[in-house]
């Protein structure tokens, strides 16, 4: 035999040597929840590890992360069902828990990424991402909502806008909105391919934020389709996307290669809740070893095409030098 690939392995030295994936911490997310109070810190209960944090704690909690080398956080708000209603006006409104959040760490780590969710679930009384009337999610009354959200984040000083509602159109109406504001240089993060996924359960919980009727399936993509990726990213990409977002990770790592295939734009990859509580939950009842199911998974993303990996995972990835 003149072709013997195992002599490419044959030593830990050379593995690294001819090793085609790597992740580092330039290429993580970390998704932080956000409430209301001083000194708050709680675990969510189906997601262990991960804390709801007051403002306080969550200036803390990024000041550890950025001296392990992570800079980029994506912020998510629990909001009290008092200050829901139905046009979820508390995601605009200037004194926020959302916005002076973004605004407290923008001033104290000026050097940080921060990204932002633009979606009404989580300041809806209805629970879904866009406006209800008889029942029915509008598509196009839905934008202007979403607009005054991108527009009070990019004020208060968002690097990046994550539009999460999947709402036709929404990628240009938000881009034309920021520029008419003179906010050119805010990016758009879209969450171009985001499923109607069973994995999303603990996410919900850490931001009570699950519909209040019905299902999110006439918005959100059908599972069972992966060619229709193109199409959304067609669109957002013509509309003014700066990174196309697959959601979830691992189920749809064929939809990530074909994004990548079929566009120049970065592909961000939402390693979500679901998948993080499984690999817990697995490691609690020692059925996988913790570090390398969890570099395992985050180099599949890498390996599919990901540039950038929104992940649970993060910190501890970092804390404990897995990568």
């Amino acid at each position: 035999m003149l072709q013997r690939p195992r002599r490419n392995r044959k030593s830990e030295v050379i593995r690294q040597m001819v090793q085609e994936t790597h992740v580092s911490a330039a290429n993580l997310i970390f998704p932080l929840f956000i409430v209301e109070g001083e000194n708050q810190k709680t675990e969510v209960a189906s997601m262990p590890g991960i804390f709801r944090y007051s403002i306080d704690n969550l200036l803390r909690e990024i000041e550890s992360c950025m001296k392990l080398g992570l800079n980029s956080f994506d912020l998510f708000p629990n909001i009290d069902e008092a200050l829901k209603d139905k046009y979820a006006t508390e995601g605009h409104r200037d004194e926020s828990l959302y916005l002076r959040a973004i605004r407290a760490v923008k001033k104290e780590f000026p050097e940080s990424c921060v990204i932002t969710d633009v979606a009404m679930d989580p300041y809806s009384s209805d629970g879904h991402d866009g406006l209800v009337q008889n029942g029915e999610v509008l598509n196009d009354e839905t934008l202007e909502i979403l607009g005054k959200m991108a527009l009070a984040h990019a004020r208060s000083g968002a690097d990046i806008i994550a539009p999460s509602d999947m709402m036709d159109g929404r990628v240009g109406y938000i881009r034309k909105v920021l520029d008419d504001a003179g906010f050119t240089g805010v990016s758009i993060m879209s969450y171009t391919a985001k499923y109607a996924s069973a994995f999303y359960g603990p996410f919900r919980d850490a931001l009570n934020s699950a519909p209040k009727f019905g299902d999110k399936k006439s918005y959100q993509m059908n599972p069972a389709n992966q060619r229709e990726a193109l199409i959304e990213a067609a669109l957002d990409e013509a509309e003014g996307a700066d990174f196309l977002m697959v959601k979830p990770g691992l189920p749809y790592l064929d939809v990530i290669k074909l994004l990548k295939d079929n566009t120049e734009l970065p592909i961000a990859a939402y390693n979500v809740s679901g998948e993080y509580a499984m690999i817990k939950a697995a490691v609690k009842n020692g059925w996988l070893n913790e570090q390398r199911s969890v570099t395992e998974v985050l180099t599949s993303f890498r390996r599919a095409g990901a540039s950038a990996i929104l992940t649970y995972h993060a910190k501890e990835v970092l804390l404990n030098k897995w990568l």
